[in-house]
């Protein structure tokens, strides 16, 4: 029995990044939080390439009703949850509609080809201004940056869910997200955690 409702059912939720920012474990957090409160999700992840690095894209499906098959529809994301900018819009383009929310991680991780000169990166302020145009709101947070003052760049990830709770699009909390990390993870992780969480709370409230 859930305890709360969704504003949608089922609720779509992309999260994607590259290989090494902790993109599954995001996914599977959330997902665990919303197990928690009675809802029943399926989980469906793709990987462009498997090293360090390639396209990761992981789709949460949220319902209160039902068990949904693991593969959201192309144009029908709630939530996108983008752990690098760039992979927020090639997302977007695929799975974006007039009122799909947007949470960014303005850090880039830059392509082999961008290092190498061979291709262009595009500027914040385009990132910023063509999410903007293909998404009804957007949060833009620094979570590396955070992360790294943290002690940990992965950190960045539970920035990331803890913004997902500050946006209010799911049932979700700092309470809710202790308890769930408390139950699987080590305690010297905890505290760290914690405070990712809370910080991307705040940023996206």
């Amino acid at each position: 029995m859930t305890k709360r409702r969704l504003n949608k059912d089922p609720y779509n939720i992309v999260i994607t990044g590259v290989g090494g920012q902790g993109n599954v474990m995001a996914s599977r957090v959330l997902s665990n939080m919303m197990v928690h409160e009675g809802f029943r999700v399926t989980i469906g992840e793709t990987f462009g390439m498997s090293q360090r690095g390639g396209s990761v894209m992981s789709h949460v499906r949220v319902s209160s009703k039902a068990v949904w098959s693991p593969q959201i529809p192309k144009g029908q994301a709630d939530l996108i949850v983008a752990l690098e900018p760039v992979e927020a819009i090639r997302v977007l383009a695929d799975y974006g509609n007039p009122s799909v929310k947007v949470i960014v991680n303005l850090r880039p991780v830059y392509p082999v080809g961008v290092i190498t000169g061979a291709e262009e990166y595009p500027s914040e302020t385009v990132i910023r201004e063509t999410v903007a145009a293909l998404a009804a709101e957007v949060r833009f947070l620094a979570a590396t940056d955070e992360a790294i003052r943290l002690g940990n760049p992965i950190l960045g990830n539970i920035v990331m869910i803890g913004a997902v709770a500050g946006l209010g699009v799911l049932p979700i909390d700092r309470e809710l997200f202790e308890k769930v990390i408390r139950e699987g993870m080590p305690v010297s992780r905890v505290e760290a955690n914690l405070r990712a969480f809370a910080i991307g709370e705040t940023a996206a409230a």
